[in-house]
């Protein structure tokens, strides 16, 4: 976490994590507005009635930390993002800025934070790109320019509406969420053996269709095409790392036959097995 003071009152915090979970001990009688944008990878967190919900690329969240003390998971292992940290109370001296900055914060907070559940939705078009914004400023430039973009987004969000029935998340049970990484672990220590749907759901004793979205509201992709990246990518490291030959790897990820194999490999890595090795300085 690479924190910037913006503004009194307001931190903007490059988020970079490579690990499965991580706790937080945060507490504060403060008003806080916090901003999360999920620039890549997936945040999960349970929430108080034993359900988990997650956080995935592009997406936008609003809360006011009032309940941080928790731990948070990372089911791919990375996450990569920003938080804008507003404490209001101090944050407030921007609205004097050129003869009057319009923004209330503690209006935006209870626009936000009042809706009894957390406020996470796909970022727009202009909020998506004002935070991608952020890792591409020249350092001549930067503190002035973060000024302008976070004043930018607060402008947004104060027009944004929020609908009644707005892009809610859905939750899975903590029950549901245990078979799904139960499974994944499985089959990532089993890659050179073939798992039909069915043979996982009855192994796991989890319903076949509660299986296929629980484990894509984990993982954010189907177990298909999960253990297929993975493959392709423990299949690369190994390209990369020893000088087995390409069949001998093939198999070991779970492929007897080393064309599709090859097919496999570029359609995931972009390249064939062969060019991929030969590529590698």
């Amino acid at each position: 976490m690479t924190a910037i003071k913006v503004f009194p009152g307001i931190t903007l915090i490059y988020n970079d994590f490579h690990i499965q979970n991580c706790s937080s001990q945060f507490h504060t009688n403060a008003d806080f507005l916090c901003i999360d944008f999920c620039r890549e990878g997936r945040i999960e967190w349970k929430l108080d009635n034993d359900t988990y919900i997650y956080m995935k690329a592009g997406d936008l969240q609003i809360n006011s930390r009032e309940n941080h003390i928790q731990n948070f998971g990372f089911p791919l292992q990375h996450y990569h993002g920003i938080s804008l940290v507003f404490h209001i109370e101090e944050a407030e001296i921007i609205t004097k800025l050129y003869g009057g900055f319009s923004i209330d914060l503690a209006t935006l907070s209870k626009k936000f934070c009042m809706l009894n559940r957390p406020f996470i939705t796909q970022a727009d078009e202009v909020i998506a790109h004002i935070f991608l914004e952020f890792y591409n400023i020249p350092n001549k430039i930067k503190d002035d320019y973060l000024k302008i973009k976070i004043l930018e987004l607060l402008l947004h969000l104060s027009v944004l509406e929020v609908p009644k029935n707005f892009d809610e998340r859905p939750y899975y049970y903590k029950t549901q969420v245990e078979k799904v990484k139960a499974i994944q672990e499985f089959i990532t220590k089993n890659l050179e053996e073939h798992y039909t749907l069915n043979e996982l759901s009855e192994k796991f004793s989890i319903p076949l269709t509660s299986m296929k979205l629980c484990f894509k509201g984990v993982y954010g992709t189907s177990i298909y095409s999960y253990i297929r990246t993975y493959r392709m990518n423990k299949a690369a490291i190994m390209l990369k790392q020893t000088k087995e030959n390409i069949s001998e790897i093939a198999h070991k990820v779970g492929y007897n036959n080393s064309s599709k194999f090859a097919s496999a490999f570029k359609a995931v890595i972009g390249k064939s097995p062969k060019e991929y090795r030969n590529s590698i300085v």
